[in-house]
């Protein structure tokens, strides 16, 4: 069989699993997210924190539980850090230098799991399954939480209420990620996964030598770092490595766990709003830009010219020999469409052009279908852009599933369109005004300059994925790449959460002949057009001095 025949098996075989997961996950979310029901262990929480989970909020009380709830896990994660050398299970590692302790717990609260030390060399088994395993779980309920507090103020009109953060939070943890969680596991560790609490331990023959490894509880921890889209490894080599991702069957399962909760939110918005229509076109939105980008960066990749190529079959630099050109693709855009830092490659290997197929992946705001809840709320502001944009055109009040688009949420929507872009061009920027930063690069020209410009859009985007070749652990990286991290998680929250009360306070609008129709395909066109443009806008300067400017000239 060909490689190319290969990859398009293993994407028509991904594209059917996730059209049967659809319609059931989708409709379980949407059932949790309505229910007035509370299970005893989720009582025991509320009653533990001291939360009333029947107490609805408006945004303002509703971003408080947010912010409140991801300072404690940051402030919990960095202490854990800073005393693991003291702590039992830790593997003999000593505690983690505050820079990179900051930098790390911003990182998993942020969802973003951008790694800048190597894991098996300086986590133990407290921090790795206490600290990290724990914030994947959280941090995915949160933007799942803040996704149906958005969707609630569509549904809802004359009120500001958007449900209780606290409810949502538990419910998406103890109803969704861990069962789902459970179940993959046990399916990683049938695959070869690794799951256990074993020390280091001294394997084989290496370069004259004995080589050590460690165990952990690799399978549980990977399952959610794919699930919740979070992408964090146990492993320096993420899921290029073994114990992560043993073969084929288990790199195909992973990225069924990145895509199918986003995809699946879909369904979740159709059935909340009361219209599965609505839910269909935003869904054909996602599906159309994630096969758009797959198939370019398969071609790009099987494609490329020289001898090397040749003989190799394809560019396989960087790639892992168990999975292939096409299986590598087909991981490489679900992941830096997603908010996954997964990678089971090196992205700085990849072509020129796919390599800046990455970049613009992650530079679209990751939400084809983007991260777990980050992906539709970023998609449903698209959505409004779009809508205003096509009522300008035809010189009436824009409106979207009954809402009026005014100022006031026009002005939420450009706000939160406009952080991530700042933070990651202005860092960016700062980065090669000073002279430090720039002798972390491995590469010099355009290459290095697609090194720190993906540093900061993976951060900024909290993607957490790395071209490779740039030394992170630096105080400036992990300073400046932290900051970027919490402000491009929670700045965008913000404006989310004070959109879906204005929206939540207003009458329905009743559909006239003049409305503009957003379940029809005419509105996916302008949905995916809207994106394009305004990220080619935004992006397009820094992308023709990095991957554009090194595939011309290649």
């Amino acid at each position: 069989m060909s490689p190319v025949l290969a990859g398009a098996l293993q994407l028509l075989a991904l594209v059917v699993a996730l059209g049967l997961s659809y319609r059931p996950l989708g409709d379980h979310m949407a059932k949790v997210y309505s229910s007035e029901k509370h299970y005893k262990p989720e009582k025991w929480i509320y009653k533990a924190i001291g939360a009333n989970p029947d107490t609805e909020m408006r945004w303002p009380a509703y971003l408080r539980g947010v912010l409140a709830f991801s300072v404690a896990g940051v402030l919990f994660l960095y202490l854990l850090q800073r005393v693991q050398g003291s702590l039992p299970g830790s593997l003999g590692f000593v505690s983690i230098d505050p820079d990179q302790a900051f930098n790390t717990a911003a990182s998993f609260v942020a969802n973003t799991n951008w790694q800048s030390y190597y894991g098996e060399q300086a986590m133990g088994h407290v921090v790795q399954t206490g600290g990290l395993a724990v914030q994947n779980f959280v941090s995915a309920a949160v933007g799942i939480a803040v996704a149906v507090a958005l969707v609630r103020g569509f549904a809802r009109s004359r009120t500001g209420e958007l449900g209780n953060f606290w409810a949502d939070l538990v419910r998406g943890c103890l109803r969704i990620l861990l069962p789902i969680s459970v179940v993959g596991a046990l399916v990683l560790v049938a695959c070869g996964a690794i799951q256990n609490f074993a020390g280091i331990h001294e394997v084989g023959q290496f370069m004259g030598g004995t080589q050590q490894w460690n165990g952990g509880a690799v399978a549980s921890q990977e399952v959610i770092k794919e699930l919740g889209t979070n992408g964090g490894g146990y492993f320096n080599a993420n899921s290029a490595h073994p114990f992560e991702n043993p073969n084929g069957l288990s790199n195909l399962f992973e990225i069924y766990l990145i895509l199918v909760i986003p995809f699946a939110l879909t369904r979740t918005f159709g059935r909340m709003v009361g219209s599965l229509k609505q839910g269909y076109a935003i869904l054909a939105t996602m599906v159309t830009i994630w096969l758009a980008f797959t198939a370019l960066m398969m071609w790009t990749e099987f494609a490329g010219k020289g001898p090397a190529f040749e003989l190799a079959g394809g560019a396989m630099e960087g790639k892992e020999t168990r999975f292939g050109i096409g299986a590598s693709a087909i991981f490489s855009v679900a992941t830096t469409l997603t908010s996954t830092g997964a990678v089971n490659s090196f992205h700085s290997s990849n072509t020129a052009f796919g390599g800046g197929i990455d970049l613009l992946g992650m530079q679209l705001g990751e939400i084809a279908p983007g991260g777990v809840g980050s992906g539709l709320y970023g998609m449903l502001i698209m959505a409004v852009i779009a809508v205003f944009i096509a009522g300008l055109m035809v010189g009436r009040t824009p409106e979207y599933l009954g809402k009026k688009i005014g100022t006031r949420e026009i002005k939420f929507a450009a706000c939160y369109i406009l952080v991530t872009p700042a933070l990651v061009l202005c860092f960016t920027a700062a980065s090669f005004m000073l002279d430090t930063p720039a002798h972390s690069m491995t590469n010099s020209g355009a290459h290095g300059f697609s090194e720190i410009l993906y540093a900061y859009t993976s951060g900024a985007n909290n993607n957490g994925s790395a071209f490779a070749g740039l030394n992170a652990d630096t105080q400036w990286f992990n300073s400046t790449i932290g900051i970027a991290m919490l402000l491009g998680r929670f700045l965008p929250m913000v404006f989310v959460l004070a959109l879906a009360g204005s929206l939540a306070e207003q009458k329905p609008v009743p559909e006239t002949a003049g409305t503009l129709r957003t379940e029809k395909p005419l509105f996916t066109g302008l949905l995916v057009g809207t994106i394009l443009i305004i990220t080619g806008l935004t992006y397009f300067p820094a992308l023709a001095l990095g991957p554009l400017a090194e595939g011309l000239a290649a």
